[in-house]
């Protein structure tokens, strides 16, 4: 696997949180704790493993601008721009939602994650926007 290989790596990661991400709030809704449990640290996981290799494809390949200069631009920054901000801001709620589920705090876990999840769903689906504005278009 080269660098090259990267964003469509990227995008699957992606995909595999949001399915994980779903399915996960599903579970919890039906009042099935442990596949919530399961779904959801998989979704960190797979997660974490699109940071990772994020990290490693900008480090090798810099940042890749966006190739068009048509009507499809300002959508592409549209989705972008909320997609890195929110990405950077999760990080830190996404791992005291996952502590205090944990140490079996669901009060302040269920505080945090009525508003998280809904923003780490939208970041693994803009990322795959991102994606496919990127390279498929």
């Amino acid at each position: 696997m080269t660098a090259s290989n990267l964003p469509t790596l990227n995008a699957i990661l992606n995909g595999c949180s949001l399915i994980l991400l779903i399915i996960g709030f599903i579970y919890i809704k039906r009042g099935n704790r442990t596949a919530h449990k399961r779904l959801m640290l998989l979704a960190l996981v797979s997660s974490a493993l699109f940071l990772t290799s994020y990290l490693i494809y900008h480090a090798e390949a810099g940042s890749t601008p966006y190739p068009y200069h048509n009507w499809t631009r300002p959508i592409y920054f549209a989705v972008l721009i909320p997609h890195v901000t929110l990405a950077a801001i999760m990080v830190p709620f996404i791992l005291a939602a996952v502590y205090y589920a944990l140490k079996q705090k669901f009060i302040k876990h269920t505080r945090i994650t009525r508003w998280l999840w809904p923003v780490w769903v939208f970041v693994s689906l803009s990322g795959i926007i991102v994606y496919f504005m990127l390279y498929h278009l």
